[in-house]
C-alpha cells in the first residue's frame, strides 16, 4: 500500500496534470462545503459560495487521525520497512530558535537546518517584514508520521534551504496549543473531510490559510507532488496570485467562524430530543457492534470510551425500566468489547497500560504509542462494568492501568506525564528507529528468557516462529513484522489451564513469572520516548479513575490474586496518586489570585493559558476526589473553576462553552466543540459537571448550574438529534439533566474514623451515574462552613444526625430524605433495592 498524502489547494495554484481538479459551479461548492462542514465539524449553520477548487487527491491519517486513520506499513519513497535513522554526529551541526523551547516536540526539530521559530509575534513579524507565506508545522513528540517527514524532509539541506530562503516556519506542538491546532485543522477538514499529523498549512504572514495538507513524501511519486514540488508551486502562487490567495483564505475563516458560532435556539433541549438521544446513539451503536470480536465499528478499531460509556448508561437504564433483556444485551456488547480488547495486542501484556489504536478488526496488531487520554478513560470504563459485574477481570484490568501509569508515567512530584512513542531504537540497531520495536518479541526471545515455561507462554500468547501476525490482512500487509510477534491471548486462562489439566490459579502465576521476566528483560531495550509534558485536561481524566478506583476496588473479593503486570496495590494508593496530581496542578499550573489555569507544564508552565478542556476535565476529577473521600478543599476549588470557567468561556448569550478565551488575536476561530472522540468534548463533560453540581447545591447556585447545562445542551439540539452517536456522552448528559428528581447520598460523621471509609465503600459498591456522595463531618468548621453557604440542607443535616461514634448514611431525593441507616450492607442493599 503506498503512503498517501492531503492536499488542499486554491485554484490559483496548480501543482500537477495528474491532480485531477475540481472546476465545480458555486452552488456545487456551497453544497460539498456545507456535507464537509456537518460531517468534520458538527455545525449546521453554514452557508458560503465557496471559491476554492482542490484535487482529489487521497490522503495518509496520522496515527492520531481525526478521521479514523488507516495503518500504512510502507512510505512513499521507501522500499522496506518504516524504519529511520537518527544521526547523533550531525544532531547539533545546525540549532535553531526550538532550542530555547520547552515542549518536547519543538525540542525534537531544534537542530534541523530549518530555521524554525515557536508561534508567536516575532515568527509573524518575520513574515510581514520579508512578504513571505507561513509554512506551519503542526505535531506531536510521539506521532510517527511526523517522525518520518522530519527525516525526510526537515534534516534535508536541500529542504531547509527553499523553507528558509522562501518561507518562514513555524513549528507547533498540538498538545501545548490546541487552539492553535483546532483553527487549522478545521480548515483543512472543512475543505477536504479528513485531516491528520503531521498537518502541513501555508498561512498568509496575517495567519490566513492559503492551502494545507498532511505528510508529504519529499519528492514526486505515484503522480502525486512531493514537498519540494509543493513548495515551489506555493512560492509561484504568492508571486503572482497573491491577492487572490490572501482572499480565498480571509474568506475561508470568516465562513468557519460563522459556521462554528452556533448559539441556542431555545432555552433548553426540547423534550422529544431530551428523551430519545441516547436512545439513538446506543441504538447506532449496537447497529455497528462486532459480534465476533468485539468493539463498535471496523478496522482500524480505536478504544473510544465514549461509547462503552454510553452502552453502561443505557444498559442501567434500561434494567431500571424493568427491560432487562435488552439491558443485558447493551451490557454483553460493552463486557465482551473489553475482555476482546483487554486480550489483543492493544493491550500491553507485560508493561501494562493500552496502545493507541487496532490496525486489525481482532484488536491484534496495534499502532503502539500510549496516550495518557485513553488510559484515564478506559481504566474508568472498566471499573464500571466491575461495579456491574463484580468480575475481578475488570478489576484486575483497571489495576493494570492505574499501575502502568504509576510505574512509568508519574514523576516525582506527582505529575502525570503524557504519552510514550510508539517508535524506539531497534536492540540490534540502536541507530534506527521502528514502531513497535520496544514491544514486540521473536519466539526464540521468548524461550531464552521464559525458560521452562516457553511452551505454555507460547501456546498461550500465540507465538510462532514465523511471526504471528497473520490473523487480519489488515495486521501487516507488508511483513513489517515478519518473524515478530505481538502477544494476544486468543482462548481464555481458564480453557487453556483445563486443557493442561493444571489449576487456574497456577496457570496464571506461572503467566505473571514468565510476564515480569520479560518485562525485565524489556528494560534493557532502547525505550520509547517519553512525552514527559504534563497537561491538565489529561491528568483530570487520569485522576477520575484513580480516584474512583481507591473505592470501588475495595469490593473485590477477599483474597484475590494479582499477577505481573498489576501490582497488587492497595486501593488507598490510587487516592494517593490522585491528591498528589492535583496538588502538582495546583501548586504549579494554577494561579489563585486570577483563579486561572496553565494549559500544560514542562520545565515551567506553558505560555498557552488554561482551555475549556483542562477546566472541565480537572472539575470532573475533583468531583470524583470529593466524592470518593477527598477533602473538602478539593470539592471548594472545583466550585471555583467552574465559575472561572464560567466567566471565561461561556456564551452567556448564545449558551454552551467556547473552547478558548477569545483573548490570543492570533487564534482565529473561537469554537464550541462537541464531538466525542478520542477524548470526550468539553461541552459534553461540562455538561455532566454541571448536573453533579447542580445535584450536589440548592438554591440559586443549583439553578444556575442547572440552566447553563439546558442552555449548553440547547445549543446542540441538532446534533443531539440528527447525529447522536457523534456525542455519546452529551447524550448521557441530556438524559441526566431530564431526570425529574435527583439523588443525594450523605454520610455524616468523622473523616478519617474506619466506619466513614466502608460507608464511602458502600456508597460507591454499585454503578449509579446519577446519584451523588457527599460526607461531611459536623465537627470540621471548614466544612461545616462551606455547606451552610452553599447547601444550607446539608448542614442542617449533618447537626441532625451526627453520632459520636458512628457514622450515618442518609439516601435523599433532592435532599428528602429516608430514614438513616448505621450499617454499610444496609447501606449497599438500599443503594440496590431500586427503592432509594
Amino acid at each position: 500500500m503506498a503512503t498517501r498524502n492531503l492536499l488542499l489547494v486554491p485554484s490559483s495554484i496548480s501543482l500537477t496534470t495528474h491532480c485531477l481538479i475540481n472546476t465545480t459551479n458555486s452552488h456545487t461548492s456551497n453544497s460539498m462545503f456545507r456535507t464537509l462542514l456537518f460531517s468534520s465539524l458538527k455545525s449546521t449553520h453554514f452557508n458560503p459560495i465557496s471559491p476554492f477548487k482542490f484535487p482529489q487527491i487521497s490522503f495518509l491519517p496520522s496515527s492520531s487521525s481525526l478521521s479514523r486513520p488507516i495503518r500504512v506499513f510502507s512510505m512513499a519513497g521507501k522500499e522496506k520497512d518504516q524504519t529511520f535513522t537518527t544521526s547523533t554526529s550531525e544532531q547539533n551541526k545546525h540549532t535553531n530558535r526550538l532550542a530555547s523551547e520547552h515542549s518536547p516536540y519543538l525540542l525534537q526539530h531544534a537542530h534541523n537546518p530549518v530555521n524554525w521559530y515557536p508561534w508567536g509575534e516575532e515568527a509573524f513579524e518575520e513574515a510581514r517584514k520579508r512578504d513571505v507565506p507561513i509554512f506551519l508545522s503542526i505535531g506531536y513528540s510521539t506521532c510517527h508520521w511526523c517522525h518520518v517527514m522530519e527525516v525526510e524532509s526537515f534534516e534535508d539541506d536541500v529542504v531547509a534551504k527553499l523553507l528558509n530562503d522562501w518561507f518562514v516556519s513555524i513549528k507547533v506542538d498540538r498538545e501545548e496549543r490546541p487552539d492553535v491546532d483546532k483553527v487549522y485543522m478545521t480548515y483543512v477538514q472543512a475543505l477536504y473531510g479528513g485531516g491528520g499529523w503531521p498537518l502541513s498549512v501555508f498561512l498568509s504572514p496575517d495567519l490566513k490559510p492559503l492551502m494545507g495538507g498532511t505528510y508529504f513524501p519529499p519528492d514526486d511519486k505515484y503522480g502525486r507532488p512531493g514537498f519540494k514540488t509543493i513548495l515551489r508551486k506555493v512560492k509561484e502562487a504568492w508571486e503572482s496570485k497573491k491577492d487572490v490567495l490572501v482572499k480565498s483564505g480571509t474568506f475561508a475563516i470568516e465562513q468557519l467562524s460563522e459556521a462554528l458560532s452556533i448559539s441556542k435556539l431555545s432555552d433548553k433541549l426540547s423534550e422529544e430530543t431530551a428523551q430519545s438521544a441516547l436512545h439513538k446513539c446506543t441504538k447506532s451503536l449496537a447497529e455497528s457492534y462486532d459480534p465476533k470480536y468485539g468493539g463498535f465499528g471496523s478496522a482500524p478499531k480505536f478504544p473510544r470510551p465514549s461509547e462503552p460509556h454510553a452502552m453502561i448508561y443505557q444498559s442501567k437504564k434500561l434494567m431500571d425500566l424493568g427491560k432487562t433483556g435488552e439491558g443485558e444485551e447493551h451490557l454483553k456488547m460493552v463486557s465482551f468489547s473489553l475482555q476482546c480488547m483487554a486480550r489483543g495486542g492493544v493491550h500491553d501484556h507485560v508493561g501494562g497500560g493500552f496502545h493507541r489504536y487496532s490496525v486489525d478488526e481482532c484488536w491484534h496488531v496495534p499502532h503502539f504509542e500510549k496516550m495518557l487520554y485513553d488510559q484515564g478513560q478506559l481504566a474508568n470504563v472498566y471499573l464500571d462494568v466491575f461495579s456491574i459485574t463484580k468480575d475481578v477481570f475488570y478489576s484486575c484490568v483497571t489495576r493494570d492501568i492505574l499501575d502502568y501509569l504509576k510505574r512509568d508515567m508519574i514523576g516525582p512530584n506527582g505529575e502525570i506525564f503524557s504519552a510514550e512513542d510508539a517508535d524506539s531504537a531497534e536492540p540490534e540497531n540502536p541507530t534506527k528507529k521502528k514502531e513497535g520495536a520496544f514491544y514486540v518479541w521473536t519466539t526464540s526471545e521468548i524461550e531464552d528468557i521464559v525458560g521452562e515455561h516457553a511452551s505454555l507462554f507460547k501456546e498461550h500468547y500465540y507465538i510462532k516462529k514465523i511471526g504471528n501476525c497473520d490473523l487480519s490482512s489488515m495486521s501487516d500487509p507488508h511483513n513489517e513484522f515478519k518473524g515478530k510477534n505481538v502477544l494476544i491471548e486468543r482462548k481464555s486462562t481458564n480453557e487453556m489451564a483445563s486443557k493442561l489439566g493444571m489449576p487456574l490459579e497456577i496457570y496464571q502465576e506461572i503467566l505473571g513469572e514468565s510476564r515480569k521476566k520479560l518485562f525485565d528483560a524489556r528494560s534493557k531495550r532502547p525505550r520509547p520516548h517519553l512525552d514527559d509534558k504534563v497537561i491538565v485536561s489529561w491528568n483530570g481524566l487520569a485522576i477520575s479513575s484513580f480516584a474512583r478506583a481507591s473505592k470501588i476496588l475495595k469490593t473485590e473479593p477477599e483474597g484475590t490474586k494479582f499477577n505481573f503486570p498489576v501490582a497488587g496495590t492497595n486501593p488507598p494508593e490510587y487516592m494517593e496518586a490522585a491528591k498528589k496530581a492535583l496538588n502538582f496542578i495546583k501548586e504549579n499550573l494554577y494561579n489563585s489570585q486570577s483563579r486561572r489555569l496553565h494549559h500544560s507544564f514542562r520545565n515551567g508552565p506553558s505560555k498557552a493559558p488554561g482551555f475549556l478542556d483542562d477546566y472541565a476535565f480537572l472539575i470532573s476529577g475533583l468531583l470524583d476526589v470529593y466524592e470518593h473521600g477527598g477533602e473538602i478543599s478539593w470539592l471548594s476549588w472545583a466550585v471555583d473553576l467552574q465559575e472561572t470557567q464560567d466567566e471565561v468561556f461561556l456564551d452567556k448569550t448564545g449558551g454552551g462553552y467556547f473552547n478558548t478565551t477569545g483573548e490570543d488575536e492570533s487564534v482565529l476561530l473561537r469554537v464550541k466543540e462537541d464531538h466525542d472522540g478520542a477524548e470526550p468534548s468539553g461541552n459534553s463533560v461540562s455538561a455532566v459537571n454541571l448536573v453533579r453540581l447542580a445535584t450536589m447545591f440548592t438554591g440559586a447556585r443549583s439553578d444556575r448550574y442547572r440552566q447553563n447545562a439546558e442552555h449548553l445542551l440547547a445549543v446542540f439540539e441538532k446534533r443531539l438529534k440528527e447525529a447522536p452517536v457523534a456525542v455519546p456522552l452529551m447524550c448521557s448528559a441530556a438524559d441526566m439533566l431530564a431526570i425529574p428528581s435527583k439523588k443525594q447520598v450523605v454520610l455524616v460523621g468523622k473523616k478519617s474514623s474506619p466506619e466513614m471509609e466502608l460507608m464511602l465503600v458502600s456508597a460507591h459498591a454499585s454503578y449509579d451515574p446519577n446519584k451523588i456522595v457527599i460526607h461531611i463531618d459536623p465537627s470540621d468548621e471548614e466544612e461545616m462552613g462551606f455547606w451552610k453557604e452553599k447547601n444550607p440542607n446539608v448542614a442542617a443535616m449533618a447537626k441532625s444526625n451526627f453520632v459520636t461514634d458512628n457514622v450515618v448514611a442518609l439516601v435523599c431525593r433532592d435532599f428528602a430524605c429516608k430514614a438513616p441507616v448505621t450499617s454499610p450492607k444496609s447501606l449497599e442493599a438500599l443503594l440496590l433495592s431500586g427503592k432509594a
